[in-house]
């Protein structure tokens, strides 16, 4: 596959951006190779700046659970676009996304637009501390509730993926007050609270944890977390940036039926457009400014033209819509499982609903260590060849596959054959080209 206009700009970009990437998760360190520069996409697929066309199941990490481009979607967008891009004044369609966001999701009862997902985590800390009174934050190994220094601390794919424990410029006395446990375990869970209840503050999580590949909660487990919380006086924020809207209406706490204090939404909530919140119990959002005494802003917060496209997007996001995509995903997983399998090659693929990991390992990990004993090196094999044959894959082990319900019948049957293709070369059968 011929890439010299993606090796160009990657050589362009590195003399100006740190690495060519304006995120880290876009380069290809773990897996080798230049990023390929995309230049359009439409539904399932994206072509690169030098006319290769992939189906993509990287969706832009989760926004896009229709696809990209969706007409009504952009339409909803150009239409707020021409009566303004930005007004530092509140709009109609603040109140509108909010309102579908608290009918949706059960424990928010008032929420919070930002234009990140770390904006929205950090805030919802900071709004816990201010709360409880209490310094202490839990979080799991493995988990990223993203790049803000308290959060950093043992985070998910993009640091895994660069090999980064932690990250230099994060002080020792930002990183003081995190407690960091493994995921899965109550008992570690215990003996933190056993110490440290009095001081803790919140106790944060992903319910769903899609940045360590896929690991679903254990049986029980969140119950815990429910529990604990509430037993010490701590709040529960369930960090629902990847899973909320992407599993369901009401995201992960709907799924398993356990209710946050706070929780945290991105990604889908905006449509493809840089959008985000954070919301919770009446109570709690009451100590948040101009209310009370916690402060939080945002010059670009609620921008109007995001916010169309969330509204946009939500209001198609139906129960069987939810279905549709949820039966997609199943096809695509076995689409690509079953080669592997039939290969002799071990590989896990988990699903939850409408997120699905891919782990080359025999077994599946129940927490951060288990994702990181897996064959990384196996899977930057076959997401090359995947690449070769067409088939976009995130550049990284560590990540989930994101589907959406633009995938026809044709799309998986060719992911299918991709995936039939990359198991006989990772397995040794064939040789196959560099991508």
């Amino acid at each position: 596959m011929a890439t010299p206009l993606s090796d160009e700009l990657f050589s362009r970009a590195s003399a100006v951006i740190p690495g060519g990437v304006n995120s880290p998760v876009r380069a290809f360190g773990s897996v080798g190779g230049t990023p390929r520069f995309f230049t359009r996409a439409r539904g399932a697929h994206a072509w690169d700046e030098d006319g290769n066309e992939f189906i993509d199941l990287v969706q832009s990490w989760g926004p896009l659970p229709l696809g990209h481009a969706h007409p009504a979607v952009l339409a909803a967008a150009r239409s707020a676009l021409q009566a303004g891009s930005t007004f530092g004044a509140p709009t109609r369609g603040e109140a509108e996304l909010a309102e579908r966001i608290v009918d949706a999701v059960p424990s928010i009862e008032q929420v919070r637009l930002v234009s990140s997902g770390t904006e929205a985590a950090m805030s919802a800390v900071r709004l816990a501390r201010g709360a409880t009174g209490r310094a202490k934050i839990l979080k799991f190994d493995g988990h990223y509730h993203g790049h803000s220094d308290a959060l950093l601390a043992a985070a998910g794919s993009g640091v895994a993926t660069l090999g980064i424990p932690g990250s230099p410029g994060v002080t020792p006395g930002a990183a003081s007050d995190t407690i960091v446990l493994p995921w899965n375990d109550p008992d570690a869970v215990d003996a933190a609270i056993a110490e440290h209840a009095d001081e803790l503050a919140a106790i944060i999580c992903e319910p769903i944890p899609a940045n360590m590949n896929l690991v679903p909660p254990a049986p029980g487990f969140l119950q815990h977390l429910r529990d604990v919380a509430t037993s010490t006086g701590a709040l529960l924020i369930f960090d629902e940036v990847i899973s909320g809207f992407r599993v369901g209406r009401g995201g992960a706490q709907a799924a398993y039926d356990i209710h946050a204090d706070l929780t945290v939404l991105g990604k889908a909530i905006g449509g493809g457009f840089p959008l985000a919140a954070f919301g919770g119990r009446a109570d709690v959002m009451a100590e948040l400014a101009p209310v009370g005494p916690v402060y939080q802003a945002g010059t670009l917060s609620g921008n109007p033209v995001a916010v169309a496209a969330g509204i946009a997007q939500l209001d198609l996001l139906d129960p069987p819509t939810y279905r549709t995509l949820s039966d997609i995903t199943a096809h695509v997983v076995e689409a690509i499982s079953q080669p592997l399998r039939d290969a002799g090659v071990g590989v896990t693929c988990r699903r939850v609903r409408t997120l699905a990991g891919l782990l080359f390992a025999n077994d599946a990990p129940m927490d951060r260590s288990g994702v990181a004993a897996a064959d990384h090196d196996r899977y930057g094999a076959f997401f090359h060849a995947m690449l070769a044959n067409g088939i976009y894959l995130a550049p990284s082990g560590w990540e989930v596959l994101f589907t959406c319900t633009a995938l026809t019948e044709d799309d998986v049957a060719a992911i299918g054959r991709a995936a039939e293709r990359a198991a006989e070369h990772i397995a040794g059968a064939v040789s196959f080209p560099d991508a």
